[in-house]
């Protein structure tokens, strides 16, 4: 599934300076830059509840058109780079989006999600997802929202690898292909044994009867002699 959806974020041009980003978060913008191999950096603002939404996950691979009254940035496609955050409130405060050369490729780590309901744990197996991305290259408006990995045939102890997943043409994997996504095993619960439980409690019977033996050798060593 392709990441790109034909999303739009307005670009307000801006001065760049301290005092005038202080005067954007008031009225609720973030500012922002651009920069990419083929375009000289600009400044801009971006209404906050852009970025805010477009900053959750899911949007990290996609592909936004700029809509700007400056001619330089209107039309220009970009991909989120960064987003700062207040340490207090939590709220964006300054953004870093890229723009890509959309007729080379670039290279992106994609989301792995799995699928289905593995064999194994009708023997009381459990899935545990070991790698959660892949990183690809790929030219821009292909990269994928997603891959899909069916665990459906996962037996019980076994494990399931990058190389299980079927990626589209065009895609080129740079993680190692035999990299392990998901296993299915039984998870053990720990027991306390009464022995186990018996030997600390013996340990430190015994050391506390020592501390008088030890206490006394000490206070023996300590005593002047009689004269």
């Amino acid at each position: 599934m392709s990441a790109n959806q034909n999303l739009t974020i307005t670009a307000v041009p801006r001065t760049p300076g301290k005092g005038t980003s202080r005067g954007l978060r008031s009225d609720r913008m973030v500012p922002a830059i651009v920069y990419g191999p083929k375009t000289e950096n600009h400044s801009f603002s971006v209404p906050e509840i852009d970025a805010v939404r477009y900053s959750r996950h899911g949007f990290e691979n996609t592909i936004f058109t700029l809509q700007s009254d400056d001619s330089k940035l209107n039309g220009m496609k970009v991909l989120t780079k960064d987003i700062d955050v207040h340490p207090v409130s939590r709220r964006p405060i300054h953004m870093d989006f890229f723009a890509p050369d959309m007729t080379q490729v670039v290279r992106v780590e994609v989301e792995i999600r799995l699928t289905g309901k593995a064999a194994g744990t009708q023997e009381g197996g459990l899935v545990s997802q070991v790698r959660r991305q892949v990183e690809i290259e790929c030219l821009p408006l292909e990269i994928p929202e997603y891959f899909e990995l069916d665990v459906t045939n996962l037996q019980l102890d076994e494990s399931m690898h990058i190389s299980d997943i079927q990626f589209p043409q065009g895609v080129k994997v740079i993680s190692g292909m035999g990299e392990t996504v998901a296993s299915c095993a039984i998870v053990e619960e720990q027991s306390t044994t009464p022995e186990a439980e018996a030997a600390p409690a013996e340990g430190a019977a015994a050391a506390t009867a020592a501390a008088p033996a030890a206490d006394g050798a000490k206070a023996a060593e300590k005593a002047p002699e009689k004269k």
